[in-house]
């Protein structure tokens, strides 16, 4: 079932790249900078609320630390928590920085593999009527090439976006 779903997000990813637009903007040996845009028929204000209220309905749960066993959630106040919980085992994945709810959600960690690298990021959210834009700017003193690293973080970003799309579109 996973590998059906996986496929089937990655062939509208596909489909639906005429609606989306993803960069790796800059990166270096200590760090990079991922902007994309992506298209939904939704309000700002609505879209927000799925991103928030919904994200464990639409965040593909093969990048998740917990699969099926875990609830993801956003805690959307300055200092609330991106979390993933599955009874005692718990993941922050990231911590909310800044919040104007239906337009801006900004959210400061590694996500995944980067919070084990020890890598640091920032990630902004801007939501306007149909569009969503996200920054994802990430440092660090890493042991991994991140010239490498930041095309696959903006491939699997894309990837999560467009199925936020699909699930906003669809409500």
């Amino acid at each position: 079932m996973r590998k059906t779903t996986h496929l089937c997000l990655l062939m509208s990813a596909l489909c639906l790249s005429p609606f989306a637009s993803a960069e790796v903007v800059s990166s270096d040996s200590t760090g990079f900078h991922i902007k994309q845009t992506h298209r939904y028929d939704d309000s700002a204000t609505n879209a927000y609320r799925v991103f928030v209220d919904d994200i464990d309905s639409w965040w593909p749960v093969d990048h998740t630390w917990f699969g099926a066993d875990g609830t993801l959630t956003i805690d959307p106040v300055a200092g609330g928590c991106f979390c993933e919980i599955a009874g005692d085992r718990q993941a922050q994945h990231m911590t909310v920085s800044y919040v104007d709810p239906g337009h801006v959600l900004r959210l400061t960690g590694g996500l995944g593999p980067l919070q084990g690298l020890g890598l640091n990021g920032t990630m902004t959210l801007t939501f306007s009527d149909s569009e969503l834009t996200l920054e994802y700017i990430v440092s660090g003193y890493p042991s991994v090439d991140l010239t490498q690293l930041a095309p696959v973080v903006d491939k699997v970003l894309s990837l999560q976006m467009t199925s936020f799309t699909q699930s906003t579109t669809q409500e």
